[in-house]
């Protein structure tokens, strides 16, 4: 398995620290709102990296945190007039709400920052008595950047460029730095703001800390995998690396992986631009899993552009995999149970594990999604070629176990649940199946219209009457 490592700008062989078990770290969303399309892909496509670990035999320990408390929460519980608690818990189950749509696991762990300040508390201290830290007058406390000479290996920058850039940079009360390079560790409260107790003021940690901490709890000092989206590179994870390397002594993670980002229409989504849309959203048109599988199109390093017609391009192309799949079904429940698979049959099964080969080979090479959906749409091309009303059980439920694997890795869901109509509707199909023996054509017309007023589609096919909702 190859993974492409930001840090080395290679890919490299996954090789994890402890055999058959992966630690891996993924930067979650600040909850001040509800999620937004862009938070949606880093989740859907990390979630997926950690199905196909687990479909490989891996142990996996998932760590996803919620920001609970930040500048744009504050400012949204002082607009409300309530707690900063009262709004990051709201946003919390509303994300849940979303992941749940979008066939998004839930972590090993969703940690929560305001849960751990006394880790982040404990290794500020630690980094202070190691000189890489110091506390200014005001209690504000400072990560000394240029006492860590590994700083910008993950961005690959070089810190007297960023000097440079600094030049016009610094704020109000950030004279008090050493260097205008180092960063916030902990910061002194102000007015309507929650605060926590430390050994330096009143006040509360500074964004990069809270990550180093809760990977280092959950996780251990070293760890796997550290992803996120690309925005993330500089200066989040360069400070993440900075701080839980000098804290720690220790390389933080081996493996550093960034999903590119996701465009609107061709354009960065802003809502000023009036091209923002949140999952919940995308959740009034679209079922959550066509906006999985179009995040799951392309290979996650690469751009992404969301526009209707690609989104209806994915509705089409996710419906003709559970169309497949329910066709299977559908023949299982009536394939006779006594006869086992022929030698063609099993010849046909023989033949079906390429895709499987071939699905392995594209998220063996850097989870290449984009290609393992091709092969699963020739497995589907396979399925319908070679199944028909006369073929096995043993047979179909082979074929069916296969499309099932390869698409939960991808967190696909195919099998339909179905709903059940209610009284008056299979009255009306019961009676359209009357009327057509009876050679009523004309009343069977007008009970299939009726329905389709309801929203009922109705296929006739030779297996009989099949229905979908329109």
């Amino acid at each position: 398995m190859k993974i492409y490592n930001t840090l080395s700008k290679r890919k490299e062989e996954f090789v994890p620290l402890e055999p058959g078990k992966v630690k891996m770290y993924v930067c979650g969303p600040t909850v001040y709102n509800l999620i937004h399309i862009g938070n949606a892909r880093p989740m859907i496509v990390f979630d997926t990296v950690r199905r196909y670990f687990e479909y490989k035999g891996y142990e996996v320990n998932f760590v996803s945190n919620f920001t609970d408390v930040d500048d744009k929460i504050i400012k949204r519980a002082n607009e409300e007039g309530v707690e900063a608690g009262i709004i990051s818990e709201r946003y919390i189950a509303e994300c849940r709400k979303d992941m749940q749509g979008m066939n998004v696991k839930p972590a090993t762990t969703h940690p929560q920052a305001t849960n751990e300040i006394d880790g982040m508390i404990a290794m500020i201290n630690t980094l202070i008595e190691k000189g890489h830290a110091y506390a200014a007058a005001d209690g504000t406390v400072y990560f000394r950047t240029r006492s860590f000479q590994e700083y910008g290996k993950l961005s690959h920058k070089n810190l007297d460029d960023l000097q440079s850039g600094m030049r016009a940079l610094l704020v109000s009360g950030e004279e008090q730095k050493e260097d205008p390079l180092d960063f916030v560790l902990w910061k002194p409260k102000k007015e309507n703001e929650p605060y926590w107790r430390s050994p330096w003021c009143d006040g509360r940690p500074g964004w990069h800390i809270e990550c180093s901490v809760m990977s280092k709890r959950y996780l251990g000092d070293e760890i796997d995998i550290h992803a996120g989206g690309e925005d993330l590179i500089f200066p989040h994870h360069e400070n993440e690396i900075a701080q839980s390397e000098a804290a720690n002594g220790k390389t933080f993670a081996r493996y550093w992986m960034h999903n590119a980002f996701l465009n609107i229409d061709n354009k960065k989504m802003s809502k000023s631009a009036g091209n923002f849309f949140t999952v919940r959203d995308i959740s009034e048109k679209y079922d959550l899993q066509v906006l999985r599988y179009f995040m799951l199109s392309a290979q996650y390093r690469t751009p992404l552009n969301f526009s209707a017609e690609l989104m209806e391009a994915a509705k089409n192309g996710l419906e003709r995999i559970v169309t497949c799949a329910h066709n299977l079904t559908y023949l299982m429940e009536h394939a006779s149970t006594q006869n086992g698979a022929s030698s063609e049959e099993r010849e046909y099964l023989q033949g079906a594990q390429q895709y499987r080969t071939r699905f392995e080979e594209a998220m063996d090479d850097d989870f290449n999604t984009a290609d393992a959906i091709s092969v699963v749409f020739e497995l589907v091309k396979y399925i319908n070629s070679h199944v028909d009303g006369g073929s096995s059980g043993e047979f179909l439920k082979a074929l069916y176990d296969l499309l099932y694997q390869l698409t939960d890795v991808l967190g696909l869901i195919v099998d339909k649940k179905e709903e059940m109509l209610d009284e008056e509707i299979e009255r009306l199909i019961a009676e359209r199946q009357t009327a057509r023996k009876e050679k009523n054509f004309a009343r069977a017309d007008e009970i299939r219209n009726a329905l389709l007023e309801k929203g009922i589609v109705l296929e006739d096919t030779r297996e009989g009457v099949k229905w979908k909702r329109a």
